[in-house]
């Protein structure tokens, strides 16, 4: 095992403190009774026609700037076709071509040194409702349909789960500086896919991945 080294690349979305959702005026608000935060732009109605939250984008090119970015001069979204029980419209809407930041990096500490960790793109988009398994059944909260995300894509540059928990951690630290989202696990406004290969040291190519 001495030969090979581990390759790491995450992804961690990070859900906006905007007071509204990204492109509905519905509140965007964690205790709120499920179900009660919910327009028919949200689910897609025929006829309804989105508008982009403002204070999203002005928070995304505040992240850009910090994470070292250069930020695109226009704001362009795409409509991304996949189905997932939790997404209501069938689709989503994201920057999955045009993203608002990219080619940057953040500084972690690892070890009491201090590494430069490189980020490929930041993006804008919408969350999906949220899933609530109980027993036998999967109740869904539409709540969480729309809230504005952040997405953070790093590169595959980590090489250990120290370095990827630094890396993580910083990205957190930055958010909360910014005061941009309250960056809580455990309320899902901080998630993370950690995805992982390994390769024999000293080449560079990158083999299958799993995501985690």
């Amino acid at each position: 095992m001495n030969n090979w080294e581990l390759v790491i690349g995450i992804e961690i979305h990070i859900e906006l403190n905007t007071n509204t959702k990204m492109f509905s005026p519905m509140l965007n608000n964690f205790d709120s009774k499920q179900n009660h935060n919910v327009s028919n732009i949200d689910l897609a109605y025929p006829g309804s026609l989105p508008l982009v939250n403002k204070g999203a984008i002005i928070r995304a090119i505040k992240l850009a700037k910090a994470l070292n970015m250069t930020i695109d001069p226009y704001v362009r979204f795409d409509r991304k076709n996949y189905f997932y029980p939790d997404l209501p419209k069938g689709f989503q809407i994201t920057q999955q071509f045009h993203p608002i930041g990219s080619n940057g990096f953040v500084k972690a500490k690892v070890d009491n040194v201090w590494k430069d960790i490189a980020i490929e793109r930041i993006h804008m988009e919408e969350d999906t409702a949220k899933s609530i398994h109980k027993n036998n059944l999967t109740y869904l909260n539409y709540n969480r349909a729309g809230i504005p995300l952040i997405e953070i894509v790093s590169n595959p540059v980590m090489h250990s789960a120290k370095e990827a928990a630094a890396y993580v951690d910083a990205i957190r630290q930055t958010v909360l500086c910014l005061n941009i989202s309250d960056a809580k696990m455990n309320e899902g406004s901080l998630r993370t896919d950690i995805n992982i290969s390994i390769r024999k040291k000293g080449t560079n190519e990158f083999n299958s991945r799993v995501e985690i």
